[in-house]
């Protein structure tokens, strides 16, 4: 493991080079109250997907409130074939987690309470160097980095009066008032930017990073030991996305594992 550096945006930048080193750190102070996100390309910025869409296929940017107030409208006005229960028309944060939860872009950044969920995401399909995020929730909420509480989404029409113009950079960090299968199995809980067009890590620029973000880089090395031990702590597909379409994606590591030998080099575990 190399020593936490200070990054040109000031947050601290952590290199793991084994899954021993992740555990040494990621359980001791500051990081037992912070909240986690996994990534399986360390290059990759933090932002959400509605970002990564917008911006991926050439949206102008003075469109990006109209489209995307326009999905969340179509998805309200069609969603209703498939649920037993909609959320409140005009609970806004309600109903972008649910399109979170079915894959539709949002400007929600899913991270969890659990280092562990966070690392099986950022180890289960990479090929080059994961990343796990981790921000400090107390230090977003306590005014000292730009989140002040009365924009929380969840209360009626903040979504629309303070995030969707886009044009202030804070963070507000939380969960809905009624939690899906997938947030409750994953402890979940998600990151909701004030803007679009730049990462987490931006936003917070101004302010003093080394306590408020961390940024965990595994090396591809660690992924061998780190999946396995997973495992054995029933962090799988099957268990974070608690459906058939879970069970099915947690297949692919059954690939790789075996109790009585190792896949790869087919040597036998001693008994």
């Amino acid at each position: 493991m190399t020593k936490g550096r200070k990054a040109r945006r000031s947050y601290r930048v952590f290199r793991m080079e084994t899954w021993a080193d992740f555990l040494g750190i990621i359980t001791q102070a500051p990081y037992s109250n912070w909240a986690f996100r996994g990534e399986r390309d360390e290059r990759w910025p933090l932002q959400s997907s509605l970002s990564r869409y917008l911006k991926n296929f050439a949206v102008a940017r003075e469109a990006w409130p109209e489209q995307e107030d326009r999905i969340l409208r179509i998805f309200k006005r069609k969603a209703h074939q498939f649920l037993d229960k909609p959320p409140d028309s005009e609970d806004d944060f309600q109903w972008l987690a649910l399109m979170q939860h079915h894959g539709a872009p949002t400007r929600l950044i899913d991270f969890t309470w659990s280092p562990y969920v966070a690392a099986f995401f950022a180890l289960e399909r990479t090929l080059a160097d994961g990343v796990v995020w981790a921000m400090n929730p107390a230090r977003i909420e306590s005014g000292r980095a730009p989140a002040p509480t009365h924009m929380d989404p969840r209360m009626k029409g903040n979504f629309r009066r303070y995030f969707l113009k886009g044009n202030r950079r804070f963070i507000w960090m939380g969960e809905p008032q009624t939690m899906n299968r997938r947030l409750i199995a994953q402890s979940g809980t998600f990151a909701v930017p004030g803007v679009l067009d730049v990462p987490i890590e931006e936003i917070l620029s101004h302010v003093d990073q080394q306590n408020i973000l961390t940024k965990f880089v595994l090396a591809n090395a660690v992924r061998e030991v780190g999946m396995r031990e997973l495992y054995r702590m029933n962090i799988t597909y099957a268990t974070l996305f608690p459906d058939l379409d879970g069970l099915a994606r947690s297949m692919r590591y059954e690939l790789e594992f075996h109790w009585a030998y190792n896949p790869r080099t087919m040597e036998r575990y001693h008994t």
